[in-house]
């Protein structure tokens, strides 16, 4: 398999702050890789590093087969697009003038290209308004476009639905998978809107603390998630005692339903809870859903 990125052993500290703790990690080529962790595990140093923007304390990564350590790794990163820590704009700028702001930086020959980018990213039509005044969905689709110019075949994203309406992080979807299937760029997204994550990703890395605690295929994953069943009644305490002396895992969801883990013997768990007055709404078979499935693997890791 050919991989984009591949990081070995990566460490970052700052004093005695260990931020990336010894990441090992592998991106293929043509993936989108969902990098999923929870604010402060390390996803954003992470990239940070590998757009060359921080060096490692150790530990060392290749980009399309280039060691950082080599001479050549800057013209190597010019194959990377990035949007770190928001969209990188010019308020007082229309789309167009940012995008020809960004071609005079990577010192480009012409602006012929710029209105191809406008229509990928969907601000065709903005004409003379100014960036200030686009909704933040618009904002992130054009520091994506600004990320663009330079035609990389690698983009990297971090939180690009942080913040957005459900139209906007519709939009931001249907844009990734385009990117993706019609441009061949292949994708690295850091987020913890894992339901949408879910919806785009073909690959995962999940980190805990700095620590890559599993990758993983959404393949491989579909065949690992755990089948639920949700359970609806109408006294919660009397639910969740049965199901404990009856030793099924579960999670308590709302006030009156709880999702059960493994294989629910129904009839038995019905007839006790009839015989404490307690009565079954409502049963219904559920995926584990990816944020369920990375907390269990963090859990785990932690009492490792």
């Amino acid at each position: 398999m050919d991989y984009v990125l591949q990081v070995q052993g990566l460490t970052k500290k700052y004093h005695q702050n260990t931020v990336i703790n010894d990441l090992h990690m592998s991106v293929p080529k043509g993936a989108i890789y969902g990098f999923v962790g929870k604010n402060g595990a390390g996803k954003t140093t992470l990239i940070r590093l590998i757009c060359g923007l921080q060096e490692p304390t150790a530990g060392t990564y290749t980009l399309y087969g280039t060691n950082h350590h080599e001479s050549d790794i800057s013209t190597t990163r010019r194959r990377i697009g990035a949007v770190i820590e928001g969209p990188s704009i010019y308020m007082n700028m229309t789309a167009e003038d940012n995008l020809k702001m960004q071609y005079r930086v990577l010192g480009l020959p012409s602006f012929d290209g710029i209105p191809t980018l406008l229509r990928l990213v969907g601000l065709e039509h903005t004409g003379k308004k100014k960036a200030k005044h686009f909704s933040l969905g618009m904002r992130q689709r054009l520091g994506i476009a600004v990320a663009l110019c330079g035609d990389p075949d690698f983009l990297v994203l971090d939180e690009p639905m942080n913040g957005l309406d459900p139209k906007g992080i519709i939009e931001m979807r249907e844009l990734i998978l385009k990117l993706n299937r019609e441009q061949q760029i292949t994708i690295l997204i850091s987020s913890h809107i894992l339901d949408e994550l879910a919806r785009v990703a073909t690959h995962y890395g999940f980190i805990d603390n700095g620590k890559m605690i599993q990758e993983i295929s959404s393949t491989e994953l579909e065949k690992v998630f755990r089948k639920c069943t949700r359970i609806k009644v109408t006294n919660i305490g009397v639910l969740t005692r049965v199901l404990d002396s009856m030793q099924q895992e579960y999670t308590v969801v709302s006030e009156e339903a709880v999702n059960v883990f493994g294989e629910v013997h129904i009839t038995p768990l019905v007839l006790r809870l009839a015989n404490e007055h307690c009565n079954v709404l409502s049963i219904h078979e559920l995926d584990e859903s990816l944020e369920h499935y990375y907390l269990n693997i963090v859990g785990g890791a932690k009492h490792a």
